[in-house]
């Protein structure tokens, strides 16, 4: 059975705009499943990438549902990125 979080988490979304928000502001962004909550997403992400979260927002685009994760200051949202397969 697969795990939750990967239900979750279906893959880092990477723009020009989320790479300039991760340098410059520490955050990241995710396509979801169009079914997770804000709470979930959270959860997936702290358990995935051993974290914490300062901040979940949602949106919903054509390639589905976008969550920008801000990290809490003492994480670094380029070590996660890394972690994520972003570069």
């Amino acid at each position: 059975m697969t795990d939750l979080r990967h239900r979750i988490l279906l893959h880092a979304y990477v723009t020009e705009k989320s790479m300039d928000e991760m340098e410059r502001q520490n955050k990241l962004e995710f396509v979801v499943d169009t079914r997770a909550t804000r709470a979930e997403i959270l959860r997936a992400v702290e358990q995935l990438y051993n974290c914490k979260v300062a901040k979940v927002n949602t949106k919903r685009v054509r390639v589905g549902k976008i969550a920008t994760v801000r990290f809490k200051p003492e994480y670094s949202a380029e070590d996660i990125g890394s972690r994520a397969g972003v570069f």
